[in-house]
Order: C-alpha cells, then sequence, then structure tokens
C-alpha cells in the first residue's frame, strides 16, 4: 500500500536551536554547484502490516526449551509483493523479510528471519532502521541532525546501481554478491576445502543537502548480518582555520572544516517472537598477563555501554537452541567506531550502545518526532525493566577532508556487524 506522504523537512540543528537549517542554504556558492532533487508528496509508504504485531515465521531445527520443535513447513508470506524479499542463497541458506520506505527513517526493514541450510527458519529481527545521522563540525557550528524526513529524499536508483539486481519501485535495490572465502583449509595431504561466500544486498540512496547516503544492510549466507551507510556527493565547503580543518586545493589558502558522523541504528530483535530476549554484554579481563577471564552482564533494565577492546554484547533467546543444546543468539560487534563525545547537551553521544524497552513511539536517537514520547534515546533509558529489549547501536566516522574528496566524493562507509553466535551446531556450510 502507498500512502501520502508529508513534504521533505529541512535538517535540523541541535534542539538548543529554535530555528530550522538546510544544508543549501548554508554552503558555499563559490565551491560547487548544488544538487538538490525536487520534493516528492508520495513515496513508496508504510505497508498496512506496518500496524501489526510481528508475526512469528514459522519454522523449518529450533527447539524450545527441552522439546523437539514441530514438523518443517514453509514461512508464511510477512507481506506481499514487491515489499517481499525472499532469497535462497547458494549455499542453501535463505533470508526473508520485508521492506518499507518511511517518510521519517527511511529504508526500513521488517519481520527478518534467517534459515540455515539443512535447518528451520528464525525470526531475527522485527524491526530495523537508521535511527539518526549527527553532523557536528568541529568549529562548533553548525551540529546537523540528518534524519526527520529521510524517506521524502530517497533519490531514484538506476539500473546500474543495482548491478545483477532488481530494483523494487524507484528507491530499493535487491541483489546479492560475493563476500570473498566462506572458509579455506588445506594441509594433511588431502586436497583444500574451500567455499566462497555471498550476501544479499538490500539498499537505497538518500539525498540530504550536498551529502548523498547509501544505506546499505547485508545478509551473509552464514546468518551474519552487516549494517553500513556511506557518505558520498559533495564537500560541504566551510571553510576554517587551521585548527579546525585541512588544507584543499592549492597551498594552504582553503582548510575544508573536519566534522563527525555519528550515526544511530535502531534495532528490535525477535529470536523467535519477543518473549524471553535478553542482551548480555561480554568483558574479557586479563591485558598484559598470561590469562583471560570472561565475565557477562545482563540488562535487566533500560541502560547504556560505552565500546572496550574486548568487549561485545549478544541478544539471546535461552528457550531456543541449537542442536548442540545452546541458546541461540546474535552477537553485536562495534569497535570501528570513533567514538565522539559531544558536550553536555549532547548526552545522546555519550554512549556506544543503548538498551530500550520496546515503545513504538521510540523511533529516532535525537530529534524524536513522536508526541508523548522523549526526543532521545539517552533521555528514553530510565531504569524500565526490560521484557521486549530494543538495541541502539552509534558508530562514529572523523571525517577529516583530503584532496581526493573533490567532487564528486568517494564513499567512505561506517558500519557493524551481527554475527550469528550458536545458531547453528555446525559450519553453516
Amino acid at each position: 500500500m502507498i500512502v501520502p506522504l508529508p513534504p521533505a523537512l529541512p535538517r535540523v540543528l541541535t534542539r538548543s536551536a529554535p530555528r530550522l537549517l538546510t544544508r543549501a542554504a548554508t554552503r558555499s556558492p563559490l565551491r560547487w554547484k548544488p544538487r538538490v532533487p525536487s520534493r516528492r508528496a508520495f513515496r513508496f509508504g508504510v505497508l498496512g502490516a506496518l500496524l501489526l504485531p510481528l508475526a512469528l515465521l514459522p519454522g523449518t531445527g529450533w527447539r524450545t526449551g527441552a522439546q523437539a520443535a514441530a514438523a518443517p513447513q514453509a514461512p508464511a508470506a510477512p507481506c506481499g509483493t514487491p515489499y517481499r524479499i525472499d532469497q535462497a542463497m547458494p549455499n542453501g541458506a535463505r533470508w526473508q523479510m520485508c521492506w518499507e520506505m518511511r517518510n521519517v527513517e527511511g529504508l526500513t526493514l521488517t519481520k527478518v528471519a534467517y534459515t540455515p541450510r539443512g535447518s528451520r527458519a528464525v525470526s531475527v529481527l522485527r524491526t530495523a532502521a537508521l535511527a539518526q545521522i549527527h553532523v557536528p563540525y568541529d568549529s562548533g557550528t553548525p551540529r546537523y541532525h540528518d534524519i526527520g524526513a529521510l524517506g521524502a529524499t530517497a533519490i531514484p536508483l538506476q539500473a546500474v546501481d543495482c548491478p545483477g539486481g532488481a530494483r523494487r519501485g524507484q528507491f530499493v535495490c535487491v541483489t546479492t554478491r560475493p563476500r570473498g572465502h566462506a572458509y579455506l583449509k588445506g594441509g594433511d595431504g588431502e586436497p583444500a576445502r574451500t567455499a566462497q561466500g555471498r550476501e544479499l544486498v538490500v539498499f537505497s540512496a538518500f539525498q540530504v543537502g550536498w551529502y548523498t547516503y547509501l544505506v546499505e544492510w547485508g545478509f551473509s549466507d552464514d546468518g551474519a548480518i552487516t549494517p553500513r551507510v556511506g557518505a558520498t556527493g559533495s564537500l560541504s565547503g566551510f571553510t576554517t582555520t587551521p585548527e579546525h580543518g585541512w588544507p584543499i586545493g592549492v597551498g594552504r589558502a582553503t582548510f575544508e572544516e573536519s566534522h563527525s558522523h555519528n550515526i544511530f541504528w535502531r534495532l528490535d530483535f525477535d529470536i523467535q517472537g519477543k518473549q524471553d530476549d535478553v542482551v548480555e554484554q561480554y568483558d574479557f579481563s586479563g591485558s598484559g598477563t598470561a590469562k583471560r577471564k570472561i565475565s557477562h552482564t545482563t540488562f535487566t533494565r533500560e541502560g547504556k555501554a560505552v565500546n572496550s577492546p574486548m568487549r561485545w554484547w549478544r541478544v539471546v533467546d535461552p528457550r531456543v537452541r541449537n542442536a548442540d543444546g545452546h541458546p541461540v543468539s546474535w552477537e553485536i560487534n562495534n569497535s570501528e567506531s570513533s567514538q565522539y563525545r559531544g558536550p553536555a547537551n549532547e548526552k545522546f553521544t555519550q554512549a556506544d550502545i543503548y538498551v530500550t524497552q520496546y515503545r513504538a513511539c521510540e523511533r529516532l536517537a535525537t530529534t524524536n518526532p513522536s508526541p508523548g514520547c522523549a526526543t532521545s534515546v539517552d533521555r528514553y533509558v530510565n531504569g524500565e525493566r526490560i521484557t521486549d529489549p530494543v538495541v541502539w547501536v552509534n558508530v562514529d566516522f572523523h571525517h577529516v577532508a583530503r584532496d581526493e574528496d573533490g567532487d564528486t566524493m568517494p564513499t567512505h562507509w561506517q558500519g557493524f556487524r551481527i554475527t550469528p553466535r550458536d545458531v547453528t551446531a555446525k559450519n553453516p556450510y
């Protein structure tokens, strides 16, 4: 179903600033020619299924507690064409999900399920979407929040943008691509055992001021998920003093201002349904010693955490177990963030992971538009007991311009990885 969407909203400054600001209004006309897409009143929008609770996709080898799973059956279609994605992988795995182009969040995936080769389907995510792109400049201003009406800035994709795949409507590409070696083992006088992996890619592009954001979700044939965003388009043309920028062009007359891209994702995990999902943090002590010790903390109430070199998180359902009897989980590793920390009025930047109880109105990490709800993710965390967790992941990239960023700017990527942990009892190939 296609529903009318309101016109695109301009980019906004932080809450402390009472006015709205567009990138087009602030860029330097002398540096480059702006490319501003026309606004559209309609986008591929919220599906009727958006208002329905997530249906648990029926299984195809999972056990709940000590009981064996039911007989294999094909998962029921959770949405209609062209919003349904159902991709069989060469190794026998399968990914199923639905996509939406929401006005606020842009590309949103729902009802995501993974079927390992020769096993049964397990639902993974109820919803997954971007939750903010915060762009503060090193001189202190401006400080943008790029998501508020992202769907209205979607760029129609061309065939060349979706190699080997199919465009869904104008704004979404669904394709597959190689991901390198799935494994390789040689030695012992035997022929090497080797396999190449592939991944399903769901992709959209958005023009926000001078930046083009490439929003990509990768789903590997081994069950891993890689959310990432690429920034391309053009530099802002903001010039500054040497302590806040880098010389661009001939000599040292012009310093392009450095800035950060602090990107938040909202992940509503539902491992075989929303019941019993738990978020755990794992730490390994003993740096500089011969031994290391593992410890873990469970988020029983809403909370936050920061990255550490030997730290990762997982979402686990203790009822759902693999053939070895181990609980099925997905591990979150966010080790590549530059870990931006802003001033006191940007408390949402003070953590890399937030865990909150599900509330439908908590949609964005900042400038949240829902009435009757807090405005930022740090304010969602209020000690509420968690029974249906939502994980917010913050990945930061500090962009120091270089000569190579001259128009059109090469894409720089940032993201993280969600890895299956004990989803299968052996190599998924």
